[in-house]
């Protein structure tokens, strides 16, 4: 559903302003590769703090399974 109501918008730029929109899908897959190392690093960085998460929670897990 996303990706159609971007599409829509983009035709309504194109219909409106039709430089602008061709610069739009030029310029949008070098944006997105510019930005990826930044995605990575927040998956990387996600993971890490699930994995702190994880160390701190333990031992209220072994507790809480231990009294059942």
């Amino acid at each position: 559903m996303n990706v159609m109501i971007k599409f829509l918008l983009w035709c309504l730029l194109l219909i409106f302003c039709w430089p602008l929109a061709l610069v739009a899908l030029v310029l949008y897959p070098i944006v997105w590769l510019i930005l990826l190392p930044f995605r990575i690093v927040g998956i990387a960085v996600e993971g890490v703090l699930e994995l702190v998460k994880g160390i701190i929670f333990l031992p209220g897990r072994l507790l809480r399974t231990s009294k059942a």
